[in-house]
Order: structure tokens, then sequence, then C-alpha cells
């Protein structure tokens, strides 16, 4: 096996990496146009961008796990200006005494799996191939980090208002729910930081190899329909249909807090007519085929606009639409038994064991 080098990023490989990091989001994660338009700009203007493997690094190099958090829609509204990535950057170094040395992305699916290449060149730090969810999740609590036993603490939130936050002690769930006050409370959205970890460390708790998976994803997801793409991702096509109801509703909350807004989607095939219906939460995490489980989280639930290919969001899918459904595989870190229940549905609160693909790749 050949030794991994550096991937370049230009500007022919962001539609590419834009459908990739969408198509790993699972229905969620965010909107990507306005993080693509800002990856465009630094590219357009000469600067250059790659992701650094794991392997290339120092045993020692200290990489921070960065990423924006909280409602995208308003991130898409008021622009970071980019003090708010060194404002949590600076506060994570003085709190921890350590310098950084390279940044990975806290999620490849949705925007953050764009932003943190911005970033990277902004501060002129390395950009490593790897990211803390292999997919998209939800809760601060799902990341890699603290499934495999790290913990998240200490977390820097800085918002665009100015405020920074550290949260120097707690569980990774005190965690979420503290951050999940501080975003009510400030502008909606915030850069998150993690403390820095020694590159030796990462590859037992993140995810190696995931930006460059995502671009490859997007490359053949252009260049191929959903039959095609299913095909070559080890995944395989749910459905192919018409979405013929939505139906929304407020999430569970736990302790008295409100959970994350659920909901619904119904296709109808139309290969065998059968009613194939997704549950959703911020992702799509859940498939029944004419009430039996065909499909579910971990593995990635993606939803393609039958006409344009392009991923249709949890927050943005409406009746009328004619869709293909895919699953695709997930990471194997997720699938580790030891891991597996993080992201099983019951981790939403759905009572069902996971409905994963045979064929991993």
């Amino acid at each position: 096996m050949g030794q991994a080098v550096c991937v370049q990023i230009g500007l022919a490989d962001v539609p590419a990496l834009e459908r990739g990091v969408s198509l790993l989001g699972s229905g969620g994660g965010g909107d990507t146009v306005t993080a693509t338009a800002l990856l465009r700009g630094r590219l357009a203007a000469g600067h250059r961008t790659a992701l650094t493997p794991v392997g290339e690094l120092s045993g020692d190099a200290r990489v921070v796990p960065i990423g924006v958090i909280g409602a995208t829609a308003v991130f898409a509204e008021k622009l970071p200006s980019g003090a708010e990535f060194r404002a949590a950057l600076a506060a994570i170094e003085r709190w921890t005494g350590h310098r950084a040395d390279a940044l990975v992305s806290i999620e490849v699916g949705g925007l953050n799996g764009v932003v943190p290449l911005v970033v990277g060149g902004q501060l002129g730090l390395p950009v490593v191939d790897a990211d803390l969810s292999g997919r998209g999740v939800p809760r601060l609590d799902q990341l890699s980090v603290a499934a495999a036993g790290k913990g998240l603490t200490p977390v820097v939130l800085a918002e665009p208002g100015g405020q920074v936050l550290v949260l120097a002690e707690g569980t990774s769930i005190e965690v979420e729910r503290t951050a999940r006050a501080f975003l009510a409370g400030s502008g909606g959205w915030a850069v998150l930081a993690l403390a820095p970890i020694p590159a030796s460390e990462l590859p037992e708790c993140a995810i190696p190899g995931t930006m460059s998976a995502a671009l490859s994803l997007g490359r053949q997801a252009l260049s191929a329909d959903a039959e095609e793409l299913a095909a070559a991702t080890g995944g395989r096509v749910l459905g192919l249909g018409r979405v013929v109801e939505v139906s929304r509703r407020p999430g569970p909350g736990e302790h008295g807090r409100a959970g994350f807004a659920r909901g619904s989607a119904t296709v109808r095939d139309h290969r065998t007519q059968s009613l194939l219906r997704l549950e959703m939460e911020n992702e799509y995490l859940f498939a029944m085929r004419d009430g039996e489980p065909v499909a579910s989280t971990p593995d990635v639930l993606a939803v393609l606009d039958h006409r344009t290919g392009v991923p249709v969001l949890c927050d943005v899918i409406r009746r009328g639409v004619e869709v293909a459904v895919l699953q695709l595989p997930a990471a194997g870190f997720w699938t580790d038994p030891r891991r597996l229940q993080v992201l099983a549905p019951r981790a939403y609160g759905i009572d069902c064991d996971p409905v994963l693909l045979e064929v991993r790749r």
C-alpha cells in the first residue's frame, strides 16, 4: 500500500467536495452553499488548500478539532468575520497551554466538511484528512472523541457577537446541554474548538481519511445516477419515487428541555408502489418499507432530487418532489460494537435495532 499524500483542493474540486459532504450529512449538517462560496473566494484569490494525512504529522503535533455548531440557516444570514475562529483557537490554546499545529473538522457531513479548509488557510494551519463524525451528527456527545471515551472538555465556544465561553469540566451530555443554552442566548451559531489532540492519538478517537473520501464520493455522485452511485459505494437504492407526505412535530425533550424537531417523509416507490417512510430529526435516521424496518443510522440515508441529483435536506423536503433514496455504508468506527449504540436508532428515541448494509467499504 502506498504512503498517503496531501490532497490538493482546487477550484475544479469544489463542486465534488460540496456534493460529497452534502451526501454525508444524511439530510443534515447545514447548507453548504455559503461555506463553499467562502472556499471558492479563497481559491480564486490564489490561496492553496490541501488535506494532510494523519500519518504526515509528527506524533506529538497538536491537532485542534474545530467547526460551527447551532442554527446553520442563521450562519448563512450572518456570515462569520473570521474573528470567531481566531478567538476560539486562541482561547483553547491559552486554556490548555498547547499551540495548535493543525486543524481537524468536527464533522465531515455538511458545512463543517468545508469550513475548516477556509479557516486553515486564514490561520496558516494545515487541515488534517479526518474528522470526528464520519457523517452528519446532531449532538456534541455523539462526536467520536466522546464515543472513544476521551470526553469533550475543555471546550471553547465563540459566537459572532464577541462572547467566548470556556467549559472547563463536565460530561459530554452536560457540554451538549450547556452549548445549546449558550446558542439560544447568543447569535444562534458559534465556533466550537476542542482541546488539541496529539496526532499519534487521532487514529483512536477520530475517523481518518473522511475528507478525501467525501471528495471522492462527490466525484462519483456528479458522474453517476442513483443506481450507479449505490453500486460504486457499496450502498443501495431504497426507493425511487414521489414524496407523498411530510409531517413535522416537536421532538422528545429530556429533563424538561426541548428536543430537536422531529418528522417523517413518505415516498411512494414507482417501481413497486410500496411506501417508504423516513423518520428524521436533524438527519434522516430510519427507513421503513410498508411498515418493515429496512435501513437506519449509523448508515447514511440520503435523499436526492431525482432530476438534479442534489441532496435534499430534512428541513426543505416537501410533497411532490421526485427523489431517489439511498443507503450508504457507515464508517467502520461506528459499526464497531463498542460504539454502535452512540448512533443507533435508540440513541434518537426510536425503539429498533440498527438495520445496516452487509457490504462494507
